[in-house]
């Protein structure tokens, strides 16, 4: 772990960590570092986040010991219709291209947090990123792998090419990539302010770009788009209050299956024994399945989240797993009625910010905003053209969202922490908690440990990714069981690229991690400039 009692910010890119560092230096709060470093991270991952995609947070204010959540998360055009797709002739929502475009929703969540925990002005948030897009920076390991597997999805459009795809392919190891493109719409923001994004000359430029390929987005569905404050929701886990975000997000099934588990002691042979392994892996597929039935926007549909959390409801999910067999056909219960980056930031006072970001796919939609150097999510491809599902496409509504931030605390002990990747973080948030609350680990050792995940969000089965740390004698007994493993390497993104942050109360010091799978540290805030 890192220690101090200064501020620490954690992602997955050494120059996003570096950043948000420097501006608790400067004596910037958690949210404010979260930004800066955000802002960051949207030009040196721009195939994973970015001003054209989302943002969810959770945000523990010290004193007061208040958990606040922001749903930034955007709607659908207004003319996005069901009726509408079906007539282009669509059986399914399309998943990129300019009709999985949804409104934008990061700048306005980052202008929301700025506002209510902010202590530096917001133009000077924007400097770090700024410079990066204006004079580049040299592209490391593990993001080149991802421009690289990213890149057919550029062929959307011809700016998307220009922008990512320099001298017609993607940028080697080691190479300096600039986009001073993006850097002209970072300044529009910083000097003008966060509506330049959603009614200024950016927004102008996204309404243009959609015109041109047969969008449907109005300047009205900018303009009038608003993020959301939100109550988080919660369990109790073996005496920690763990946390997530109601939907549109997945983090209920987070919360559900850590109450599937906590049916059952934990097993003393460990994470990585059959035992625990095969508990988590069934408590994950009971909890999915609900999941894909039941989440959607609440502002649309009656999502029945207090039942699917009720402990009652565990024990009779729980009952359903084989201690001696995987369940391949897992169906969703009855419950009573009632590609994304991650970070986390802590300052010197013990404010905990907890963000992920996201423009869903590898660069989004494909869709580039001509002029402007970034790429527009694809969120509106997990919308569905069943009007009678929880997740229907309808105008105004927001999709079914797989990116949620996460908290749990006991006692002086609070800790802001997320692990990206799709359909992967709830179960990898479940894993996560369970090395903390079962087995004593800190919150490097929990968040390195062998993970397990599945791909994808089609029909929960037996398929599934482990890293090939677990012993093999207990691959064989999950085999066993009837688990088809895909074993991976030591260390694969698949499972998620995760930070964390730890405040303890009680002493003022703090505690970071920051996955081995992503090019990413957890930075210190450094010694403020000296006279």
């Amino acid at each position: 772990m890192v220690v101090s009692d200064h501020g620490i910010v954690a992602t997955s890119q050494v120059l996003a960590s570096q950043a948000g560092a420097e501006i608790l230096a400067r004596g910037g709060s958690a949210i404010d570092a979260a930004i800066a470093a955000n802002a960051v991270l949207g030009v040196t991952e721009p195939m994973m986040n970015g001003i054209g995609g989302d943002l969810f947070l959770i945000y523990w204010d010290a004193k007061s010991g208040k958990l606040y959540g922001l749903n930034a998360s955007g709607w659908a055009p207004q003319g996005l219709t069901i009726d509408f797709l079906k007539k282009k002739v669509f059986t399914s929502m399309p998943e990129d291209g300019i009709y999985s475009v949804t409104v934008p929703g990061a700048v306005d969540g980052w202008a929301k947090a700025h506002q209510r925990f902010g202590k530096l002005p917001w133009k000077v948030l924007f400097t770090p990123a700024i410079y990066y897009a204006e004079n580049g920076y040299s592209v490391p390991e593990i993001i080149h792998d991802f421009w690289g597997i990213g890149s057919p999805r550029l062929k959307q459009t011809e700016e998307a090419q220009r922008l990512f795809l320099p001298n017609g392919r993607p940028p080697a190891l080691g190479e300096r990539f600039r986009n001073p493109d993006l850097g002209k719409a970072l300044r529009l923001i910083a000097d003008k302010g966060p509506r330049e994004f959603y009614e200024g000359e950016i927004a102008q430029a996204i309404l243009k770009t959609s015109a041109s390929l047969g969008g449907t987005m109005q300047a009205a569905d900018l303009a009038e788009f608003s993020s959301e404050w939100v109550d988080p929701i919660s369990i109790d886990y073996r005496g920690w209050k763990v946390y997530e975000l109601p939907p549109n997000g997945q983090g209920m099934a987070a919360l559900e299956m850590l109450n599937i588990m906590a049916t059952s002691p934990a097993d003393k042979a460990g994470p990585q024994g059959t035992v625990e392994l095969h508990k988590k892996i069934e408590a994950m597929k009971l909890a999915y399945s609900d999941l894909y039935r039941y989440n959607g926007d609440p502002r649309f549909a009656s999502i029945p989240v207090k039942g699917l959390l009720s402990k009652e409801y565990a024990a009779q999910r729980a009952a359903l797993i084989d201690p001696q067999k995987a369940n391949c056909t897992v169906a969703n219960g009855t419950p009573a009625k009632s590609d994304t980056t991650y970070l986390a930031a802590v300052d010197k006072d013990g404010n905990i910010a907890s963000v992920i970001q996201s423009i869903y796919d590898y660069f989004g939609s494909g869709v580039a905003v001509k002029g402007m150097g970034f790429v527009l999510q694809d969120r509106g491809g997990l919308f569905v053209l069943d009007a009678g599902h929880p997740d229907a496409l309808a105008p105004r509504k927001r999709p079914f969202h797989t990116i949620i931030p996460a908290f749990m605390e006991r006692g002086d002990e609070h800790i802001g922490f997320g692990i990206m990747g799709g359909s992967n973080q709830p179960l990898a948030h479940a894993q996560f908690v369970s090395n903390i609350a079962d087995y004593g680990w800190n919150i490097q050792a929990a968040l390195s440990a062998p993970r397990f995940t599945i791909r994808g969000s089609e029909s929960i089965n037996c398929n599934i990714l482990m890293e090939s740390r677990v012993a093999p004698e207990v691959q064989a007994q999950l085999r066993q069981k009837g688990h088809n493993l895909v074993m991976r390497k030591d260390y694969s993104a698949l499972m998620g690229r995760g930070q964390a942050v730890l405040h303890n109360s009680k002493t003022g010091t703090n505690f970071a991690a920051s996955d081995p799978r992503a090019d990413g540290s957890a930075e210190p805030e450094p010694m403020p400039p000296q006279k």
